[in-house]
């Protein structure tokens, strides 16, 4: 059975490096930040993740009540990153899709935004829907 359970989760690397870079980064508020979900960053800490962001720097792996600039989360923050998400829709490769959800609750919606595009095609609406950040949308593939 399909893991249905809201969240990305990372699945590898488009390039040759198949392990994920993981970095401890403060959080600026007061909040909660859940695994799975993705972040942003403003002024060089976590925020939750959400349409319309140009700043996105990777996947929380870990839940925890968060105090503006003292609590650190760890972070995948790779721009080449893979992630798997439950969607109940067909996907075709090369699609764009947007962010949507709360923390802990986070998945992919229809495309304004162009967050992810679709990393390879999914046919059915069980299996989870493999997604890359669109070019310009994290923070190490902007261009200057």
């Amino acid at each position: 059975m399909a893991d249905t359970s809201l969240g990305f989760r990372f699945r590898g690397r488009r390039g040759a490096a198949q392990n994920p870079t993981i970095q401890n980064i403060k959080t600026n508020a007061t909040a909660t930040l859940s695994a799975g979900d993705l972040v942003t960053l403003t002024n060089g800490q976590l925020v939750l993740g959400a349409t319309a962001a140009t700043t996105f720097v990777g996947l929380v792996l870990e839940t925890k009540a968060g105090t503006a600039n003292t609590t650190q989360y760890r972070v995948i923050v790779d721009e080449d990153a893979i992630y798997g998400v439950y969607d109940n829709n067909a996907r075709v490769k090369g699609a764009t899709l947007d962010i949507s959800g709360a923390t802990g609750a986070q998945t992919v919606a229809a495309s304004s935004n162009k967050e992810f595009v679709v990393w390879a095609t999914k046919t059915n609406n069980i299996d989870e829907t493999l997604v890359t950040f669109n070019v310009g949308k994290h923070i190490n593939n902007k261009a200057l």
